[in-house]
């Protein structure tokens, strides 16, 4: 596995950090996926021990290529062959972005009225 040649797109595909393959090409066309501070094709080989700065839509990742990944596996397995560097600072500003987010429920007696609601306004209207 040694001798084995990956592209970058379908390595960071196979580990999980994007959910296709053509999205992980696509950062790496966009410059969202840097190696020493300098964007890389999606085709450059990945090599045991390079360090890769990955800008997701949901979090930066730092990781090192612990070793090769060639097919997709699941993701207990996938955190195995890389080793996470992101900051302390980024994993907490990620949970605080979770912890803050609209839940979608409709606080009550904000918005629209339900259906019933609408029906006793009605009732009240028709009635004066």
């Amino acid at each position: 596995m040694e001798n084995e040649k990956l592209r970058l797109d379908k390595y960071l595909w196979a580990i999980r950090l994007f959910k296709t393959r053509s999205a992980a090409a696509v950062a790496c066309d966009k410059g969202r996926v840097k190696l020493n501070g300098e964007a890389v094709k999606a085709s450059r080989t990945v090599k045991v021990s390079d360090i890769y700065e990955v800008k997701t839509e949901e979090k930066r990742w730092t990781i090192k290529v612990t070793s090769l990944l060639p097919k997709r596996v699941q993701y207990k397995e996938a955190i195995n062959f890389y080793e996470d560097l992101t900051p302390p600072e980024e994993t907490e500003r990620i949970a605080f972005q979770s912890a803050s987010f609209y839940s979608g429920k409709r606080l009550s007696k904000i918005g629209r009225p339900t259906k019933k609601e609408r029906r006793d306004l009605d009732d009240f209207t028709e009635n004066n």
